[in-house]
């Protein structure tokens, strides 16, 4: 027992530095490391999937009548990187910062406000405009597809069904 701490003992006297120099010399985290999440605003469509997997729950969506509001509250995440993987268009990455003492709390929190679409029958505000103009450029460019789909985008999921029960009465199915 006496032994092996001499012998460790001898093994850091002759190394002289048994730890690293941080702070005085950043040091880079290594490959696949998970830091602070990073939300491009101008990539976010607002579709909700990364509030849907956050295991903290740390990610809320409010829609106001016009407005849909995303928070992020950063001091909550674990790092989980679930909200950066199923993100469909690639807004959330998981940066390399790991340094993220602050005096502020909220210099923890990220806020997003993407307008909203309302139905061109009802008035309800379903979704956003990024999400239809993302659907818009996915779709086919046959004419005969394109042109029912674009209608359909029009109208809330709940007008969509009353218009496609119509359509179905009418053709005496």
């Amino acid at each position: 027992m006496l032994g092996s701490k001499l012998k460790e003992a001898i093994i850091c006297f002759k190394n002289l530095r048994v730890t690293l120099p941080y702070p005085f010399k950043p040091s880079l985290p290594p490959e696949g490391f998970r830091g602070r999440i990073d939300v491009s605003i101008d990539k976010c469509i607002g579709c909700g999937a990364c509030a849907n997997v956050c295991p903290p729950r740390l990610i809320s969506i409010v829609d106001h009548d016009t407005r849909r509001t995303i928070e992020f509250i950063l001091g909550k995440c674990t790092y989980c990187a679930r909200c950066a993987e199923i993100c469909p268009a690639e807004a959330i990455i998981m940066s390399k910062e790991f340094e993220l003492a602050t005096d502020n709390k909220s210099d923890l929190n990220i806020s997003l406000e993407l307008n909203m679409v309302k139905c061109d029958k009802c008035g309800t505000a379903y979704t956003t405009q990024r999400i239809i103009d993302r659907i818009k450029t996915q779709l086919p460019k046959e004419i005969g597809l394109e042109l029912i789909a674009l209608d359909s985008l029009k109208l809330c999921p709940s007008c969509r069904k009353l218009q496609e029960g119509q359509k179905i009465s009418e053709a005496g199915v």
